[in-house]
């Protein structure tokens, strides 16, 4: 089972999409849209630009740090040990600290958690839950888990806190926090105008 979930911490599932809402965006007349339809194009390009920030970004840096750390896989236990460090070794086998799989699944809940901060605890049972896949597929050890995931959540969360200074999608808040702006809907509301 775990050897199936860990495929759905892939970045592609979330990069891709993302970036093929971007062209879908920039193919688009935007001239020729209604206001309501001209909102929901701006705000799903501005969630797809969210997405690709905080986990196609975050992604790159943890294959820098990944290898610049160079810590052993746990399938390499009885070889090098729990703490057998190679730095810029640029093998896939010293490549296990921190994992890249839960650095998406950081970034994930990360923007759930921007996005619908009511229901944050679905958020982190599911994502934690598929990025604890690559403990149990041998990948990583916990501890590269734990750290990928809150590289990502931080990655995520530093980049709403950017586009809420931009104003895309979130707001400032006198506490610094990003809060959703009421008009950020990814579906329009029936006989309803959308809030400016």
């Amino acid at each position: 089972m775990a050897e199936f979930l860990t495929q759905f911490a892939l970045g592609g599932w979330y990069l891709i999409p993302s970036a093929l809402l971007l062209v879908g965006a920039n193919l688009t007349d935007w001239r020729s849209l209604s206001r309501r339809s001209l909102m929901l194009v701006y705000n799903w390009t501005c969630l797809a630009f969210l997405v690709l920030s905080a986990v196609g970004l975050s992604g790159l840096l943890v294959n820098v740090l990944k290898y610049a750390i160079g810590r052993a896989r746990p399938l390499y236990f009885q070889d090098f040990g729990v703490l057998a460090l190679h730095p810029f070794a640029f093998d896939a086998r010293f490549a296990g600290f921190p994992s890249g799989h839960a650095t998406t699944m950081g970034a994930v809940f990360g923007v759930l958690l921007l996005l619908f901060p009511r229901r944050w605890y679905i958020a982190l049972v599911i994502t934690a839950c598929l990025a604890s896949t690559r403990v149990f597929v041998g990948a990583h050890y916990p501890s590269d888990t734990v750290a990928g995931f809150g590289l990502g959540c931080t990655f995520a969360l530093a980049c709403g806190l950017v586009f809420a200074r931009l104003g895309f999608i979130f707001r400032p808040t006198p506490s610094g926090l990003p809060v959703r702006k009421a008009s950020f809907r990814l579906i329009a509301p029936e006989n309803k105008s959308l809030p400016d």
